[in-house]
């Protein structure tokens, strides 16, 4: 456990003289020692030390909020710091770059190449020093020059010592490398371009969501779009800092770059990580690291980071944590085509030495997310949340807050929970039946029926999702991992049509479409009606007979729910 910021990370990979600058030069030419040399400073000044300078006010981050789907911002912590910088592993061509920036000049470009003293040093120390102190606040202008008069602010070393000037700036920083291919602050106030019209209409189009000259397809269509490729790359529909280093990464990332983007938002207090260092050909890979707070039923979680001492803050059980995540391209027949991101991997790290603790489970704990739905019934959950992006709420006091909160979580959750176990459903729907459809309660939701529809709503959603999620299964000869034959397979998905039949009443479009499209695609299994379906009656054997009567009654049910869907659209 930390006794104070000063001495965080004093053992890393770049151990630290003091607070503010290293034992050795920092010389790095490469983008994973640069991203480790990275992490050192900013988890250090800009998540530890405004922890331990707000003390209890700080506003640690919850580990559902790093689950996907992410919670819209609610709340704007203008005290604490924010930044965003990219960093090329090759020099700067100022021309021929896509965004702008204002140039830093490096000393190792100013000496002569026999290695002797070059007599403009000191003019491009004052140029950089001038560049900086421009883009400072005023207040600040003064007090820099007067620090840095002497300093070269674009080497490494000095990083640290300038983070506070830094994160005063509403613009990007840079690095890249110099003529000797070392990394050195290479610029700053950098605008990253954000075409995010473009892009929006772009993905779109290419997920089948857009045509060209629909209007009603793009109003009907266009915050799903505008969602989904967000969360592709860690967020929410945000502010234009992370929106414009989102799309940013994804033009890099297309161009084939060699980088590292980074950026923090004063909203969500995380630091969020792009790069091509190990992701895929589609996507960079996406990181975020946060100060969270382990929750207090995590037992062994709890006394695995206690034994390796990775606490920050063992009272408040403070850890900083790093997650990996995964995009998934888009699939309309996919039941959870809104997935765009999941958590692969997550990291205590040890604000000492650096070191990762990644046996721990603190942010898809399941057993832990039931009991944060159980406080929410029961109206003992201590926290806030965002209804509908509009409202915050922020306790479970009433039934109105607490149907917002439950509406929420189930909205938040709803792709976790449709994949979940039988039994962790089962004890979920219990719960929730006992709170919602109790008889005796039915005159005390009366002046909030609508809330409670909402919430029996997106719970029928849920439900009808599980069942369509076998169906997919089904449509591979799957069943609960075991491999089934065309039999069996036309047996249950008949039986759990005619289960969705009688719950269609509550329609969902997207769940019908999707039924629809994998009933198809059994239908069209070529092997099936090639040998079953063709096949003259008499040729067959009596499980042949069996499976096409289960084929023609499948055909039925199909048709009936199409009628259903063409009945629905019309109106």
């Amino acid at each position: 456990m930390l006794t104070g910021w000063k001495n965080a990370f004093f053992q890393g990979a770049f151990p630290w003289k003091d607070e503010n600058s290293f034992s050795d030069l920092v010389a790095i030419n490469n983008l994973i020692a640069l991203k480790e040399f990275l992490d050192s400073v900013h988890i250090k000044f800009c998540l530890i030390k405004p922890y331990f300078e707000n003390g209890e006010a700080y506003p640690l981050v919850e580990a559902r909020e790093l689950l996907p789907s992410f919670d819209y911002d609610a709340w704007e912590y203008t005290s604490l710091p924010g930044f965003a910088m990219v960093a090329f592993a090759r020099p700067l061509s100022y021309f021929s770059e896509i965004f702008q920036y204002d140039i830093l000049y490096p000393m190792q470009d100013s000496v002569k190449a026999d290695g002797a003293f070059c007599p403009l040093e000191s003019h491009v120390i004052t140029s950089n020093v001038n560049t900086i102190a421009a883009r400072l606040p005023k207040i600040l202008q003064d007090e820099f020059r007067q620090r840095f008069k002497r300093m070269d602010a674009s080497v490494l070393d000095y990083y640290p010592l300038l983070l506070p000037y830094l994160l005063r700036m509403d613009r990007a920083h840079v690095m890249a490398f110099d003529m000797a291919n070392y990394f050195h602050l290479a610029g700053i106030n950098a605008s990253f371009p954000c075409d995010i019209d473009g892009e929006l209409k772009r993905y779109g189009m290419r997920i089948d969501k857009f045509s060209s000259g629909d209007n009603d397809a793009y109003i009907r269509n266009r915050m799903f779009v505008y969602q989904h490729l967000m969360e592709l790359y860690g967020f929410p529909v945000v502010a234009e800092r992370r929106t414009a280093s989102a799309l940013f990464a994804r033009k890099l990332h297309r161009m084939g770059e060699h980088f590292v983007l980074r950026v923090l938002g004063q909203s969500d207090r995380t630091i969020t990580t792009y790069t091509h260092l190990g992701g895929n050909s589609h996507f960079p890979l996406v990181e975020k690291i946060a100060l969270c707070r382990v929750d207090e039923d995590l037992e062994d979680a709890i006394k695995a980071i206690d034994a390796g001492g990775f606490f920050v803050d063992r009272a408040r059980r403070v850890v900083i944590i790093r997650l990996t995540y995964q995009q998934h391209r888009f699939n309309p027949q996919n039941l959870r085509q809104d997935r765009a991101l999941s958590v692969v991997k997550q990291e205590v790290i040890h604000p000492l030495s650096g070191a990762v603790l990644d046996d721990v489970n603190i942010v898809k704990d399941s057993t832990n997310m039931f009991l944060r739905f159980n406080d929410i019934v029961r109206g003992e959950y201590k926290g806030k949340t965002v209804y509908k992006r509009v409202e915050v709420v922020e306790n479970t006091d009433s039934d109105e807050n607490r149907l917002k909160f439950l509406y929420s979580w189930l909205s938040k959750h709803q792709r976790r929970i449709t994949g979940y176990s039988d039994e962790f459903f089962d004890k979920l729907s219990s719960v929730l039946s006992e709170y919602l459809l109790a008889p005796e309660r039915a005159e005390r939701f009366e002046p909030v029926r609508e809330l409670r529809q909402e919430v029996l709503a997106r719970f029928n959603y849920i439900q009808q999702s599980r069942k369509i999620r076998l169906l997919e299964e089904l449509r591979h000869r799957q069943l609960r991992g075991i491999h089934i034959g065309y039999q069996r397979m036309l047996e249950e998905s008949v039986a759990l049509l005619q289960e969705l039949r009688f719950e269609i009443v509550n329609y969902f479009a997207q769940l019908v479409d999707t039924t629809i499209a994998h009933c198809e695609a059994m239908l069209n299994d070529r092997y099936l009606v090639k040998t079953y379906v063709a096949c003259p009656e008499e040729k067959l054997s009596k499980a042949g007979l069996v499976i096409r009567k289960k084929y023609g009654q499948l055909v039925l049910l199909l048709d009936e729910f199409k009628a259903i869907r063409k009945t629905r659209q019309a109106a």
